[in-house]
């Protein structure tokens, strides 16, 4: 199917591929604004352009006007390279993804070709690649930016993507086995009777919130949020290479939808209700237009999802990668491949499901039997630790118990107060009829003196 295209029309198809990612990055910038305008009562671009659909374009023209700044004590080769290294490996995944059948092939400029660039038996782990090295650029623009805060942003960014695309690649793996290839156009030709998403709903899930982590999208947000590290990893970046790192972050987002619509959303197919009544709705040019419509469903998705949720808290966010998400994937990869492999055997479907369902009941048993010993251990250990303060008596205040959201340096102790008694504890004083005081006189400490004195 692929490979036998005349050099002029590979050519045209890659231009197309890399004016379909910008056009939609023009229009999804614009469309993100007015959506979330609209959730937020608020009016939107309106002054650019008719209903202001220029202004995403008037935003890049003035980030290419701004001063470009290099901070002086940056690593400046990395540091100009970190940009280029995040924007460049995004173009690269949608050479891969289908926009029509391999096998129903249309005409341009007379020659037969296929609306897919190229393909390849391991098409989903080259996305997966160029997806990874994309990653190197947020990571290297934190270190060689030479400040904190880009720093910490680039750590984050670090253990973000890990965290995420070990769920993200266990949510392929039911798709792999269910559909028997890693091929974007294989992929898409398995889902003829029934879409991933209804089929293999839990991985559809999955990869749904692993794609938001991935895309760095509120409100998994963290390498770059504002609230805490300024601007994290781009904060020392000004004019043109601030806007490749914009740029870098929608191509993500639409490689991620485009992937979306691909492995779970039935790809170029169109939906139920027009393919059962129109036969030629998946022939010629028209399955473009339904991949395009599902695509800018699953974007709309990003926008709503940032106009609903506040960012979460960065332990909360890796505690749901690795504590939910990988151990949830892990369980229902498993439970596909029984299902795959008892079908692949003969088993009546009835079978199936009453195998499958005694061992999903043994396995909540078993853990409602850890959890309620759990909660009867925690339980003792507290009321022990309640009767053991009760014993030693009432205990100060103590901010840094626990060791969050920083631990304590070794020995560390909270600094002494300043402050007076309360009166309640100090000794009565009476006055004289001469004016003067009789009773005991409390010497004042320093701290006191200090405390009076202020």
């Amino acid at each position: 199917m692929f490979g036998t295209d005349p050099l002029w029309l590979i050519a045209l198809k890659a231009v197309f591929c890399f004016a379909f990612l910008m056009v939609t990055v023009l229009v999804c910038i614009v469309f993100e604004r007015k959506v979330v305008a609209w959730m937020q009562l608020r009016i939107g671009p309106n002054r650019h352009g008719p209903w202001g659909m220029l202004q995403s374009l008037a935003d890049g023209i003035k980030l290419m006007l701004k001063e470009d700044v290099i901070v002086k004590g940056s690593d400046k080769l990395v540091y100009v390279l970190a940009p280029i290294l995040a924007a460049a490996p995004a173009f690269m995944a949608i050479a891969v993804i289908p926009f029509g059948p391999a096998d129903n092939q249309v005409s341009i400029f007379g020659t037969r070709t296929a609306l897919q660039l190229t393909d390849m038996p391991v098409a989903i782990l080259f996305i997966l690649a160029t997806a990874s090295i994309a990653a190197y650029g947020v990571v290297l623009a934190g270190w060689a930016s030479g400040s904190t805060y880009p720093l910490l942003g680039g750590v984050r960014a670090t253990a973000q993507i890990i965290s995420y695309e070990v769920a993200m690649g266990l949510s392929f793996a039911a798709v792999f086995l269910h559909s028997g290839s890693m091929s974007t156009s294989t992929i898409v030709g398995a889902q003829a009777d029934t879409w991933f998403a209804v089929v293999l709903p839990i991985s559809f899930l999955i990869y749904m919130v692993a794609m938001v982590g991935e895309a760095h999208r509120a409100p998994f947000d963290m390498p770059e949020s504002e609230g805490d590290l300024v601007a994290g990893f781009q904060t020392e970046y000004s004019s043109i290479k601030f806007a490749m790192f914009m740029l870098s972050e929608y191509i993500h987002m639409v490689t991620v939808s485009a992937l979306a619509v691909t492995l779970f959303l039935g790809g170029w197919r169109a939906p139920a209700p027009i393919s059962t009544f129109w036969e030629g709705a998946n022939e010629g040019w028209w399955p473009m237009l339904w991949f395009v419509v599902k695509l800018l469903m699953v974007l709309f998705l990003f926008v709503w999802l940032r106009g609903t949720l506040p960012r979460i808290r960065y332990d909360q966010f890796m505690k749901l990668g690795w504590k939910v998400l990988i151990p949830v994937s892990l369980v229902w990869f498993m439970l596909v491949a029984t299902v795959r492999a008892m079908r692949n055997e003969g088993h009546d479907f009835t079978q199936v499901i009453l195998w499958v369902a005694g061992a999903v009941l043994g396995v909540l048993v078993i853990s409602f039997i850890v959890d309620l010993f759990r909660d009867r251990r925690e339980k003792a250990e507290e009321s022990l630790r309640s009767a053991e303060e009760e014993e030693e008596g009432a205990k100060p205040f103590d901010p840094m118990a626990g060791g969050y959201p920083v631990p304590p340096l070794p020995g560390q102790t909270l600094p002494p107060v300043p402050r007076r008694r309360s009166r309640a504890d100090r000794e009565p004083v009476t006055v004289a009829a001469g004016g003067s005081e009789t009773g005991a006189a409390e010497p004042k400490s320093a701290a006191s003196k200090e405390s009076d004195d202020g």
